[in-house]
């Protein structure tokens, strides 16, 4: 798949919320998500390598969250290898405090499959 192929996919299944095969399906075993520094105060890696270390982060963010209010998925933007989706999030976490998250998410493709990502915020 192209980088543009790649991307619309990944939109299709974020549209019907399929996260688990969005990683399953688009995601080289070898993947890198880079987190900002400071996420490291929110109990988050900054660097995540390998599939299911970055599954199993994800996992445990999505453990942290007690109620969804609200969120979405800009269209993507497509330049070379790379394709970026801004992100946001409404949500009340298991510690009571409530969070509105908005993001940039940079993904990096190689060979059909998505090998990095990076998020902004």
């Amino acid at each position: 798949m192209t980088t543009k192929e790649v991307a619309s996919r990944y939109m299709e299944l974020e549209k019907q919320g399929k996260w688990d095969e969005i990683q399953t399906e688009l995601y080289s075993a070898d993947v890198v998500c880079i987190e900002p520094e400071h996420a490291a105060a929110m109990g988050m890696a900054t660097v995540t390598k390998g599939i299911e270390a970055v599954k199993a982060k994800g996992k445990a963010f999505n453990e942290g969250i007690a109620e969804m209010h609200g969120g979405y998925c800009t269209e993507p933007v497509v330049g070379g290898d790379f394709f970026s989706v801004g992100m946001g999030m409404d949500c009340t976490l298991k510690n009571g405090h409530r969070m509105n998250m908005e993001e940039i998410a940079v993904f990096g493709v190689k060979d059909g499959k998505i090998v990095s990502e990076q998020f902004f915020f």
